[in-house]
């Protein structure tokens, strides 16, 4: 199953919202001086010496905007065929296909976005294979094609695409994005596709096997950057995470306390960093214990409600992972909407891991570096 977890109350919420998707920029950061000097490529490439592992100087580095919707999806925008057609895709590391809505399909949730015409495309070809992807909520069926699909300034031909003809239920219907770029490893994608990052790398089309995920809060500015680390997004230094399984982006936590006891993932357990899932998610049990410490209670759909004036004297969260503490404060791990708060933790009876989803990354500039099976984690801006 693929690791896409999205609010359903969010998404309801989302119908008829009239939301421009236009990417807000924070203030002059390095990262905007740089470009408005004209230096910023020149500066990136320096940045490669913080990682080891080929260098290709016919590669480049991108940057790709992506919008924060309620804090809850970030999503940014690509694009397919001859002559260009555009869609809005989560860049998900919780999975590993891409695909969009096609003509073909009239369920609900197609007929509400972006459809793909690949009569309209001369470089289309038909695979002619099915695909059929079950992510944590939500699924689709569909075939594979090639297209050219472009991000940023990277223009990626004979790339494989999927196309849905059938996405059932409501869970997309209401969804801001058309589709879904897994950014996982090949051996979660579908029989006969090829990742995008996968096909990136093997055209040396990205200056180095890696790409990072910076996460704003409060529409600030997010941004997938493809090739580079970029420093400007960061304080401190990156610390590294070996990954333990190629397939997820799979790593070992040593455990989760409050006030220096353990709560949670004692003696340690696996868990994944996961763009496309909004929450903290783990074991029901452990989940339940961090409600209880934090002083969270049953709402509805599932959730826990918090107390919106009790921040101030709410503990933090640390997650000890590779030896290094990680910690979430209150106002890291609590959804603020308006006048009521929740809990960013989410128990799952049939979780086999735990997944650090938007909440976590928020807090943590994050690298995902194929090079070296590594992840890399710094405090965020």
């Amino acid at each position: 199953m693929r690791c896409l977890v999205v609010l359903l109350a969010v998404l309801a919420l989302s119908q008829g919202s009239g939301i421009t998707r236009i990417p807000l920029h924070k203030g002059k950061s390095l990262r905007r001086a740089l470009k408005e000097q004209g230096l910023l490529e020149d500066f990136l490439k320096t940045q490669q010496s913080t990682v080891s592992g080929k260098y290709f100087s016919s590669g480049v580095v991108a940057s790709e905007p992506l919008t924060n919707y309620l804090d809850t999806q970030y999503f940014g925008k690509i694009t397919i065929g001859t002559p260009p057609q555009e869609f809005t895709v989560v860049f998900d590391t919780g999975s590993s296909d891409l695909w969009v809505p096609s003509v073909y399909c009239d369920s609900a949730a197609c007929q509400n976005h972006q459809r793909f015409d690949p009569s309209k495309s001369s470089t289309f070809q038909n695979l002619d294979k099915p695909l059929s992807i079950q992510y944590g909520t939500g699924s689709m069926q569909g075939f594979l094609g090639y297209d050219t699909v472009t991000v940023s300034d990277i223009v990626d031909t004979h790339q494989t695409v999927g196309l849905s003809t059938q996405e059932p239920g409501n869970v997309f219907t209401y969804a801001e994005f058309d589709g879904i770029l897994g950014l996982a490893y090949p051996s979660l994608a579908a029989e006969y596709s090829v990742p995008v990052f996968d096909n990136m790398m093997q055209k040396h089309l990205v200056a180095k096997d890696l790409f990072s995920v910076y996460m704003s809060r409060n529409d600030q500015g997010s941004m997938l950057t493809l090739g580079a680390i970029d420093s400007s997004y960061y304080t401190g230094s990156l610390h590294w995470v070996p990954v333990t399984m190629q397939d997820y982006w799979q790593f070992t936590m040593d455990s989760v306390t409050i006030n220096g006891v353990v709560v949670a993932c004692d003696g340690g357990c696996q868990a994944i960093l996961d763009t496309g899932t909004s929450l903290v998610a783990g074991p029901s049990s452990d989940i339940l214990n961090i409600q209880q410490a934090i002083g969270a209670t049953q709402g509805q759909f599932g959730e826990f409600d918090i107390d919106c004036d009790s921040l101030s004297s709410m503990p933090t969260v640390v997650f000890e992972i590779n030896g290094r503490k990680y910690p979430l404060p209150p106002s890291a791990y609590t959804n603020q909407n308006q006048d009521f708060c929740t809990s960013g933790f989410q128990g799952d009876d049939d979780s086999q891991q735990w997944i650090l989803g938007d909440v976590f990354i928020r807090e943590y500039y994050s690298v995902f570096d194929r090079a070296n099976n590594r992840l890399g984690l710094a405090k965020a801006i």
